[in-house]
């Protein structure tokens, strides 16, 4: 079972963010990367872009397929993790942590009702797994 981490909120689009106070740190999850397999490029945003809550803002490439990544909050992207640049797999090897994408200043904190916790984000990759 891929690990889902309880102080986090999550997108059906298998991305997580993790808020502290007006600030709100995205990547995809455990899931998310298992399923890709083992990523090779990351794209990045530009620092000081703007990226609406379900909409793509970079993509992950791994050998099998390109994802396009969705932001899970709105706001202003201010902070992008340049490791990714030259060490991708971090976010096969550590998608909670190391392997963070994007640092975004929120413009509403009320979007984050429209996000799973870790309970419901279980069950929802387990659903969907079961359909496959």
């Amino acid at each position: 079972m891929p690990t889902v981490l309880k102080d986090l909120k999550y997108a059906d689009s298998h991305e997580w963010v993790k808020v502290d106070g007006n600030s709100a740190t995205v990547g995809i999850t455990d899931h998310a990367q298992d399923h890709l397999g083992d990523v090779v490029y990351v794209e990045l945003p530009e620092i000081g872009a703007t990226v609406k809550q379900g909409e793509g803002f970079g993509a992950v490439e791994s050998v099998k397929a390109t994802s396009d990544v969705n932001s899970p909050v709105s706001g202003k992207v201010v902070d992008v993790n340049e490791e990714l640049s030259s060490s991708p797999a971090l976010v096969n090897s550590s998608p909670y942590k190391k392997g963070w994408i994007i640092k975004v200043e929120l413009s509403d904190n009320g979007e984050l009702n429209n996000l799973m916790d870790s309970d419901q984000y279980s069950k929802f990759c387990e659903e969907e797994d079961s359909n496959h």
